[in-house]
């Protein structure tokens, strides 16, 4: 029989990661020092209600773990991944789940009695940076994910960036190419352009062409076995197909870069996701030498872009400090 956790004295905060995959619950003091989490999978709930369920089970579960109770709880950050409206704590909507119009903030907020505070996800990954990260200090961060799609968001002033109604920052639907065939193609955009989705396409017909001989080796032609990591070592290796195709990526999200430069001045630019991290000299160099070409003389020496500091699970670290700031003021 496990022995039963000693009862934590003071008052805690905590954090929830509303995954497309998973559902994760920390327990953090003032300090924000981890003190109990639980984690389950969202894959296969049954709608909303369902899903709620389980949410408060997880949060329970992280509760117990950390040796607190309900009544202990000063507030709870819920980062989801999908738009929400700031204003009402409704997730708007949540394609990986399924979810659409589900009032978050009032249902988890009147099970735990407290307050409840909902971001988006990518913003709360962006809020960790600026508050424990690489982004630490800044006047005004912007945080850029590129991954299955692009995420973005932007701290100003201690405060995400956020619209009246919904969520924003959708850096990764910024148009690229514009229709030019008149045959009713709208274009590509950031995202279908630079995300890790179209690099391991590009990877895949390179690597069934003979351009990529020790991608091929590695991971054959299927998409779901080129990760970051196997990208890096192919570059590694002398792919110098997929080298390209990783440096037309970046090119084209320096563009992207230079545009949030232009709109937001920021000082500083965090980039994350397993392509910085797995090349982080050729990802990061590509993105600044192609930003630096394309932003206006004034703005040279006003901002850096740095990779980001913090881990995966830095998100729910982000969504409770968010909380925590409206909560707190």
């Amino acid at each position: 029989m496990s022995k039963k956790k000693k009862k934590y004295p003071g008052k805690v905060w905590v954090g929830f990661d509303l995954g497309g995959t998973k559902m994760l619950a920390q327990v953090y003091n003032d300090d924000y020092q981890t003190l109990g989490r639980a984690k389950q999978k969202t894959k296969g709930n049954k709608g909303t209600t369902a899903g709620l369920a389980r949410m408060v089970d997880v949060i329970e579960e992280a509760l117990e773990d950390a040796g607190a109770t309900a009544d202990q709880v000063m507030g709870i950050g819920v980062g989801c991944p999908g738009p929400i409206n700031p204003t009402t704590g409704v997730l708007v909507e949540a394609p990986n789940l399924g979810w659409r119009d589900v009032h978050i903030e009032e249902h988890i907020g009147e099970t735990f009695d407290c307050r409840v505070v909902i971001c988006n996800d990518v913003d709360a990954g962006v809020y960790a940076e600026y508050h424990e990260g690489a982004a630490r200090d800044a006047r005004c961060a912007v945080g850029i994910f590129p991954g299955t799609g692009i995420g973005a968001g932007a701290v100003i002033d201690g405060r995400l960036l956020q619209g009246a109604s919904l969520s924003c920052m959708e850096l990764g639907h910024i148009p690229l190419f514009p229709e030019t065939s008149g045959h009713g193609e709208h274009g590509s955009t950031l995202e279908m352009e630079c995300s890790r989705l179209k690099i391991a396409s590009e990877a895949a017909r390179a690597a069934y062409r003979g351009q990529a001989p020790n991608l091929l080796k590695a991971c054959g032609t299927d998409m779901s076995n080129i990760t970051s990591g196997k990208l890096a070592a192919a570059v590694e290796a002398g792919d110098v197909e997929i080298e390209n195709i990783i440096h037309r990526a970046a090119t084209l999200l320096g563009c992207g870069v230079a545009t949030v430069i232009h709109l937001l001045s920021p000082d500083k630019i965090v980039l994350g996701g397993g392509l910085v991290e797995a090349m982080p000299d050729l990802f990061l160099r590509t993105v600044r030498e192609s930003t630096a070409e394309r932003t206006l003389p004034a703005y040279a020496g006003t901002y850096e872009i740095l990779a980001a500091e913090l881990e995966d699970d830095a998100g729910v670290l982000g969504c409770t400090a968010w909380a925590r700031k409206i909560i707190e003021g």
